[in-house]
C-alpha cells in the first residue's frame, strides 16, 4: 500500500500514510475544504439578517 498523500510506502504505524507529516497534510485538507464529500444541496440556514422579526433562535 502507498501513502494517499506523496506515494511512499505507508507505513503500519502511521497507516495508511507513510508518516505523521502526511497524515496531518491530509487532515488540513479535509479542514479546510480542500476534499468534499459529495451530497444534496441543502438551503443556508444561517439568520436572516433583512428580517427584523427573525433572531435566529428556533420557535
Amino acid at each position: 500500500m502507498t501513502c494517499p498523500t506523496c506515494g511512499k510506502p505507508a507505513e503500519q504505524r502511521y497507516r495508511p500514510f507513510c508518516s505523521r507529516r502526511c497524515s496531518d497534510v491530509d487532515l488540513t485538507r479535509w479542514l479546510t475544504g480542500a476534499y468534499v464529500l459529495p451530497g444534496p444541496e441543502v438551503e443556508d440556514d444561517s439568520v436572516n439578517l433583512d428580517r427584523p422579526d427573525t433572531d435566529g433562535r428556533p420557535s
